[in-house]
């Protein structure tokens, strides 16, 4: 029986080519894409899973409510880490990270083998406890896990850079030198596997041990410094929901409270009410940290729903697409129907025959999709900014493509098999049921969801270039084209890169130079500190300001605008800062230049204040930013003329060699830089276009098939009319008309959900487009558009057909 309806499938198949193609093709396309999307969603929810004890590792989350708005850290003072072992029982281990580039070693550095002169410039240099690797239960490629940071000037290194430094040899005790540095050689106390790409610390290929690290004297004792993150393993059976309040409770009072009191911090009490911590799932940093200001690159939880639900958007409109056209071709299979009910078939048996010709074609579909989705992945992985692999070899993968083909088949397929085999063959056999064709009122709801769907992809892809465009061409209060970052410039010493400075000075194409690792992008250094009015660090509370070491030639190599007061003197300006705007309302301050705001027990004098500039992400309000006059000199920024780039390069390249011959010289962009800290909306932009067009295309297919079917049906009506005088343009618009009314509907329905999703999209920008009137019709014109491009043919088609072709039977 079985092979009786295989038969008959694979002719119905043979004999409707078009739209057998129709529905394979659409099918396949859809099942591509959601098998891409599907990889995509399976690697981002892998991340931080594969530690052997990842169900009990934590890290601890602070959480601040302050007007209303909650704000998350992970950044804790040096000591927690030992009293959250010594006072929780519930705490088998717990390690500090410390990733800061801030402080010397954190970040990037340029690196070499005691035993050889040329620095390799490297990032993924963090600090960490020497429990962090007990934690992980990290593999060791050589050296013992539980000794390998024990001794001070130690670094566990990742297995590829020890293939890099030192390939085919146990680096062991090898010694390595950061920066030149020879007063501190650091010894290699072991390798290990390089982290899972599925790690939050993949980028991390450098452990520096923490033991006998002081980076100023005291802190390793002060509770009023907070720089670490802190990473927990709890015992088995832990109640973490009891263990947060306990932390709560117990941190706050008998640590940060007396320390705030030592220092007279008024309303001490008060901020720690504010306060709470809780633990978070190692395997939820990934996903649910996009809100917590740490150092680490994040997905989105939101982001996963979202292509979730464009997947679903895009099968669904394969499936009505499939439940269309059996619906539509009805007339062409009711006598079938009928004469095998008169020869003793059942509707049971008929209901197996059609679900068999769905489920032939959901396999055929689901091949063809899987080899399409293998010859897009490579596109694809470009596009997310992955490296995913088709899981051949992965044993759930034919398990679920099977499952998979057996459900959608079976969900295509069960309304036209009812629909179908309820014909009766009385009616069915007088010729009746050719009229049952038109009753199309499914059929153009399954249209309009489909444009539904469509049109609300076309509009988010709309708003989210227009948005992306607003961002790299919004004001930002400085100019980011034509410098040149010259990096690792720290290795040549404050004198030799002051001297870099003066000969790239005499250049012609060179205007200005400067000296700073502070610079307004993402991933060069930041200081957050309290500062305060003179006198009122213990009656008011401070302002978190960005304070930033800078050069006299700052502002003018990226052209920021001075409001008042002076710019900072080449020879002077010994205490005295320069503040932006958003300090001075925030301090409140009338006739800012000559006033004294401290830091800690330092007294700074303003001597002038800069035009707000954005130095962090657009996503965020410009904050309170203080400079000072020094070196920090790991980055030289270099403004040049617009004339021969090249020429340009060469020559500061040539500069450097005569100062730095065993270091090659690396730099970069400065507009590039700034691009690449949206590269996420960008991607998330390509993708929405890529699958916006995609469905498009799966429902165009179903639309240009139902055009093609109906025009068939109406073949003599047309026929008629010509006979009686009616053009060619009248029969076009005809046919065309009921398409554009059901697209037109799918707008109006669109049009608020796309609106509602593009708002909540936008709320993490503070710099951010309106949603215009214009957006919505642009969409509405494209999605009449391609209805029309689609159903005009088939149209034109049957308005320039013959009439006596159609009436030749009549």
């Amino acid at each position: 029986m079985i092979r009786n309806y295989l038969k008959i499938a694979i002719r119905q198949l043979q004999k409707q080519k078009m739209y057998s193609a129709i529905k394979i093709g659409g099918f396949a396309l859809s099942i591509a894409a959601c098998l891409l999307i599907g990889l995509y969603i399976k690697d981002e929810l892998s991340y931080d899973k594969s530690y052997p004890d990842a169900d009990r590792i934590y890290r601890l989350v602070e959480y601040y409510t302050h007007d209303g708005k909650v704000e998350k850290g992970d950044d804790y003072p040096a000591p927690i880490s030992n009293a959250l072992k010594a006072d929780f029982p519930q705490i088998e281990m717990s390690a500090r990270l410390m990733p800061n580039s801030l402080f010397p070693g954190a970040g990037s550095n340029e690196l070499r083998r005691a035993d050889q002169v040329e620095n390799t410039h490297e990032e993924g240099f963090t600090y960490a406890d020497e429990d962090l690797l007990n934690i992980l239960k990290l593999p060791m490629v050589y050296g013992n896990r539980a000794q390998a940071l024990v001794e001070p000037n130690t670094m566990v290194i990742s297995k590829r850079k020890a293939d890099k430094y030192f390939p085919g040899q146990n680096p062991v005790g090898k010694i390595m030198f950061l920066n030149n540095d020879q007063t501190k050689p650091y010894k290699i106390g072991g390798v290990m596997e390089n982290f899972p790409k599925t790690s939050h610390f993949v980028d991390f290929d450098f452990l520096l041990t923490l033991n006998g690290v002081e980076f100023y004297k005291g802190e390793q004792t002060n509770w009023n410094a907070s720089n670490y993150p802190d990473y927990i393993l709890v015992k088995p059976g832990t109640n973490i929901d009891q263990l947060n309040k306990r932390i709560t409770a117990d941190i706050n009072k008998n640590y940060f409270l007396p320390a705030l009191q030592s220092i007279s911090f008024k309303d001490a009490a008060k901020l720690l009410q504010q306060l709470s911590y809780k633990l978070q799932p190692i395997s939820d940093v990934h996903l649910y940290a996009y809100d917590v200001q740490d150092e680490f690159k994040h997905g989105d939880i939101r982001f996963i729903w979202l292509f979730g639900a464009v997947a679903l958007f895009i099968l669904t409109i394969a499936c009505i697409n499939f439940i269309n056209l059996s619906t539509a071709k009805s007339a062409n299979r009711a006598k079938e129907v009928g004469l095998r009910k008169v020869v003793g078939s059942t509707r049971y048996g008929l209901i197996n025959q059609f679900l068999s010709e769905s489920l032939l074609y959901s396999v055929i579909s689901f091949i063809v999709g899987i080899l399409i989705a293998w010859a897009l992945l490579p596109y694809f992985n470009v596009l997310a900014s992955k490296t995913l692999i088709m899981p051949w070899q992965g044993f759930w993968f034919v398990p679920i493509i099977l499952a998979s083909a057996l459900i959608v088949g079976l969900l295509a397929g069960i309304y036209p098999a009812f629909y179908l085999s309820s014909f009766r063959p009385a009616s069915v056999l007088k010729g009746s049921v050719a009229a049952g064709s038109k009753n199309s009122m499914l059929r153009n709801g399954l249209v309009v969801f489909q444009f539904t769907a469509s049109i609300i992809l076309i509009i988010c892809t709309i708003v989210i270039y227009n948005q992306m465009h607003y961002i790299l061409s919004q004001n930002l209060g400085y100019d980011k084209d034509q410098v040149v970052m010259l990096q690792g410039t720290n290795t040549l010493g404050d004198n030799g890169v002051k001297s870099l400075k003066q000969q790239m000075l005499k250049l012609s194409s060179v205007k200005s130079v400067s000296i700073g690792d502070y610079l307004p992008v993402e991933g060069t250094k930041r200081n957050g500190n309290q500062m305060y009015n003179e006198g009122k660090s213990k009656v008011e509370t401070g302002v978190d300001t960005q304070f930033w070491v800078v050069d006299e030639d700052y502002l003018k190599t990226f052209g920021m605008k001075l409001v008042e007061g002076v710019d900072f003197n080449p020879e002077g300006n010994n205490g005295g800062v320069i503040i932006n705007q958003t300090m001075v309302k925030k301090l409140n301050l009338k006739n800012p230049v000559g006033k004294i705001i401290t830091h800690g027990d330092d007294k700074l004098t303003v001597i002038g204040v800069v035009k707000d500039f954005n130095f962090e992400s657009l996503r965020q309000p410009i904050g309170a930013l203080c400079m000072i006059k020094g070196i920090s000199p790991s980055i030289v920024s270099v403004k040049v003329s617009g004339g021969d780039m090249q020429s340009t390069i060469a020559q500061i390249s040539s500069i450097w060699k005569g100062l730095s011959p065993s270091q090659p010289i690396r730099y970069t962009f400065f507009d590039e830089k700034f691009a690449n800290m949206y590269a996420d909306v960008h991607r998330m932009g390509s993708i929405f276009t890529s699958f916006a067009v995609l469905a498009i295309i799966i429902a165009c297919l179903g639309l240009f098939a139902l055009a093609a079917f109906m025009a068939e049906q109406r073949s003599k009506e047309i026929g008629i009319r010509k006979v009686l005088g009616a053009s060619v343009q009248s029969i076009t618009r005809l046919l065309s008309l009921d398409f554009i009314k059901l697209v037109a509907i799918a707008m109006v329905i669109a049009s608020p959900i796309a609106w509602w999703a593009m708002n909540k999209w936008l709320e993490d920008f503070i710099y951010k487009i309106a949603i215009s009137w214009w957006i919505f019709a642009l969409a509405g014109i494209l999605s009449i558009v391609i209805a029309l491009l689609t159903v005009s043919f088939q149209s034109i088609k049957a308005a320039i057909a013959n009439p006596i072709k159609a009436l030749r039977g009549e």
